[in-house]
């Protein structure tokens, strides 16, 4: 199936940044961080906003954490922030302020996981190594194994599925991780996949056998974000963004009328590092 993927990816491609002739591996890590459950079309914009203020990780790693939060504003998961600037500053002090090209190197970095360290490694250095997201994932489901769905991320799985199927050379190794990801972003999506324009409608198992409906248990859904604690926790990081001083006790118990959910919510940024600080000194983001 690579030469299908391979063929179909290379004339099909969306112009996204990190795919430019010259993009860093910074600005790919960057990247990935800001896609983890983040829409492309959100991240983009955002994306040539930090490479502007901060094209490396060495300009990263010399500011404040709170710095990072404020810049992440709405992306969502601003946890992913404090990781990254841990990871710029990882990366300064331990790799001389270059980005590592080996897996284990990556992996060893905060917040950087199985996903994030192929990706960098594959996309940019040209590393021959599996790359596998949701989307990769679906597509192994249905075109390899015939399943409606993917199963649970396991990287025991999953890396040995997509490197069976990796070409040897490493220009369509490269093609075909990044042509496994866009096809799935794009034609096996997870509702209503357009099998008619998939490259891989001749061979693929799930079509063949009558794409049959999923038997296993369903997908969680996330919960309603109006009135949820992750609501909550936008309202409280917003204010404190907002803000150069740190906000009293008074001025947080007035950004959220229900105390309990107010309360659980601030103490969730303080254990995720995002917030720091007490009722007498006041709460601001970390240093």
């Amino acid at each position: 199936m690579s030469p299908a993927v391979v063929d179909w990816y290379r004339e099909n491609r969306r112009d996204l940044p990190w795919r430019r002739e010259g993009f860093t591996a910074w600005g790919t890590l960057v990247s990935e961080f800001m896609l983890q459950q983040t829409p492309v079309a959100r991240v983009v914009p955002r994306l040539a906003e930090w490479l502007e203020r901060w094209p490396t990780p060495h300009d990263l790693a010399v500011v404040p954490a709170s710095e990072a939060v404020r810049a992440w504003d709405r992306l969502g998961y601003p946890r992913r922030a404090l990781n990254l600037h841990a990871c710029a500053v990882a990366i300064t002090e331990r790799n001389g302020g270059v980005v590592p090209s080996d897996v284990d190197e990556l992996l060893a970095l905060p917040g950087v996981g199985d996903y994030t360290a192929r990706a960098v490694a594959a996309f940019a250095y040209g590393k021959r190594v599996p790359v596998v997201d949701t989307n990769v994932r679906r597509v192994l489901a249905r075109a390899v194994e015939g399943l409606a769905e993917p199963w649970s991320p396991s990287a025991k799985r999953d890396l040995p599925a997509m490197e069976r199927l990796l070409p040897e050379g490493l220009a369509e190794a490269h093609d075909f991780n990044a042509g496994m990801m866009e096809l799935g972003a794009l034609v096996c999506v997870a509702r209503s996949p357009r099998c008619s324009e998939c490259p891989l409608r001749d061979s693929c198992a799930w079509l063949l056998a009558g794409s049959p409906a999923h038997e296993g248990p369903k997908a969680r859904t996330q919960k309603k974000y109006e009135g949820s604690d992750r609501q909550v926790r936008g309202v409280l990081l917003a204010e404190l963004r907002a803000v150069d001083v740190p906000l009293t006790a008074v001025e947080i118990d007035g950004l959220w009328p229900e105390p309990v959910q107010r309360a659980r919510a601030l103490a969730g940024l303080q254990r995720d590092g995002l917030v720091v600080g007490d009722a007498t000194e006041g709460y601001r983001l970390p240093d």
